[in-house]
This record gives C-alpha cells, structure tokens and sequence, in this order.
C-alpha cells in the first residue's frame, strides 16, 4: 500500500520551534528533553513521552495508528511557546 505521506528520515534538523526543555522548565538539565523541530524538508519531529500503549485502546473514534507510528505527549507550555514559529496554514 503506497501512503499519501511518508517520513524521510534523511531529513536533518533545521530549527528549534519554541523554546527549549530547560528554558521552560520541563527538564532537569538530564535526559528529560521534550522538544519541537522542524526539519529541513519542512516537516516536523516531535521528542515526547511514548504514550502508545496507554491510549491506543481509548483513541477517538477516527484516530488510528499504524503498527509504525508513536503518540507522544509533550509539555502544553512547549507547544504554546512554539506558536509564534508556526506559520498560518
């Protein structure tokens, strides 16, 4: 089956959007690294908690995953500080 999008993972970071981790107190200064990137292919990489297991049973009705794909949670205050880096659709 040919998907209408598929990730490139030749795709290099480009740009931080919002601010980092530690800059918004999500992280300790260790491993804890939630953050948002754009690539240079203008897609987007998210680094999250792998929530997968604990929400594929419970997803909206018209919400699916593929056997390849991850929910990840991230800090709401990541995402609101990314929002000016966002263009308009």
């Amino acid at each position: 089956m040919v998907r209408a999008w598929e990730a490139d993972p030749s795709a290099l970071f480009e740009r931080r959007l919002g601010r980092s981790a530690e800059e918004l107190g999500n992280s300790d200064g260790n491993d804890e690294c939630p953050d948002i990137w754009q690539l240079d292919n203008d897609d987007v990489a998210v680094i999250g908690r792998d929530l997968t297991a604990d929400y594929r049973s419970r997803l909206p009705h018209g919400v699916n995953l593929a056997p390849d794909e991850r929910l990840v949670v991230i800090p709401g205050n990541m995402l609101s500080a990314a929002k000016k880096d966002i263009p308009d659709a």
